[in-house]
């Protein structure tokens, strides 16, 4: 039973209930200073069960220690050159990346698809998937289950296989929340995200440096994230899914840009539309985040490629970003296109990525049939 489970939470409430029945049952029961003392602990047995269950709720939510052991999960360290995965499963590492632009230096969650060898021909599309705050990367292994997801598509041949990167967007990811924009006199998390990320990936990773082959999701904040990015650099991505997103980041970023550039309708209504591709999920039971898809969607304009993807019920939760994850990743391999055959060693640390015209239009939502509550709506545009 693990401290993000049901059964924690569950158990966390039993106790709560349980104390609470002890001190309505004892309190006039227990006399003299024997009593009081009983007293005193059945109220503090209270009040440690409540915080518990308020506790495992939090960490159920933002899945920050989802073992007893830490605060991340047992994933492989990688080491000098990645390992090959087998033919059915792909592999989570665990790594951390030195920032030499951002300055900034924090752990990152790396998926190699099945089949993939670091000393094969084929270079790999990829995807940066970002966390909502407060949060960590982890949430998407263990409550979005997206390396499990993301077999079954490239099993299922829904998606191309792709390296799939879960950086971390705060040096303090509880306390600070950056929106993965640039704080001004403090983190520089889109620098981080958008310059050491790609430049760490291509160093140590069999992926393609062409801009039309990376791309970006994410939940929550993450998918304002991966929303913003998109558009703040497109000459480093060619699309990005938003499942429950925002229109601007909510924080002072200290220089005023949270109600310009980093708006992201202000941006879509006042500055160069770039020739990418948007898909926008929600559920129509979360307003904000419904709304907030609205509203990009209506900024859009050509060149913008927009897709808009709905689901009934589930609100602002892992479960809804879970039912919308699959077709959110079919969506993106359908721009992102196959791994290639590229004969050449991994490239040096110094690598960047290559621009490469991004398209104005692309194919529809892909795969028809799939077994998901996820509905796309209108073409793209």
């Amino acid at each position: 039973m693990a401290p993000d489970s049901l059964g924690a939470e569950l158990v966390a409430l039993a106790a709560a209930v349980v104390a609470a029945i002890a001190v309505g049952l004892l309190w006039n029961r227990l006399r003299g200073w024997r009593g009081g003392l009983l007293r005193s602990v059945t109220v503090l047995a209270c009040v440690v069960t409540s915080v518990a269950v308020a506790a495992v709720w939090v960490n159920r939510q933002v899945d920050f220690w989802p073992t007893w052991s830490g605060t991340h999960p047992k994933v492989a360290e990688a080491g000098e050159s990645a390992p090959a995965t087998g033919p059915g499963a792909g592999r989570v590492l665990t790594v951390t990346v030195t920032g030499a632009a951002s300055k900034l230096t924090m752990p990152m969650y790396v998926y190699l698809p099945p089949g993939y060898d670091p000393a094969g021909p084929l270079r790999y599309p990829t995807i940066e998937a970002l966390h909502g705050y407060p949060g960590v990367p982890a949430q998407w292994l263990n409550a979005l289950a997206a390396p499990k997801i993301l077999d079954e598509e490239i099993a299922a041949g829904r998606m191309a296989p792709a390296v799939v990167l879960f950086p971390y967007q705060s040096p303090r990811p509880l306390k600070l929340d950056t929106e993965c924009t640039n704080l001004v006199g403090s983190a520089q998390s889109e620098t981080f995200l958008t310059q050491d990320v790609p430049a760490y990936a291509l160093s140590h990773f069999r992926v393609r440096p062409d801009q039309s082959a990376w791309s970006l999701i994410g939940f929550s904040a993450g998918a304002y994230c991966a929303t913003q990015l998109l558009l703040r650099h497109p000459d480093r991505y060619a699309a990005a899914a938003s499942l429950s997103g925002y229109v601007d980041p909510g924080i002072h970023v200290g220089d005023g840009s949270e109600h310009t550039s980093y708006n992201v309708v202000w941006r879509l209504q006042h500055l160069p539309v770039p020739a990418v591709a948007l898909y926008l999920a929600c559920a129509r039971s979360d307003p904000t985040a419904l709304n907030a898809t609205t509203a990009i969607a209506k900024a859009g304009r050509s060149p913008l490629s927009v897709t808009t993807a709905y689901i009934n019920g589930g609100g602002h939760s892992s479960q809804t970003w879970k039912a919308m994850e699959a077709p959110a990743f079919d969506w993106l391999s359908s721009w992102l296109g196959q791994p290639i055959e590229d004969h050449g060693a991994t490239p040096t640390p110094t690598a960047a990525l290559t621009p490469t015209p991004a398209r104005s239009s692309g194919p529809p939502v892909r795969p028809s049939g799939h077994p998901s509550a996820v509905h796309p709506s209108g073409k793209p545009r």
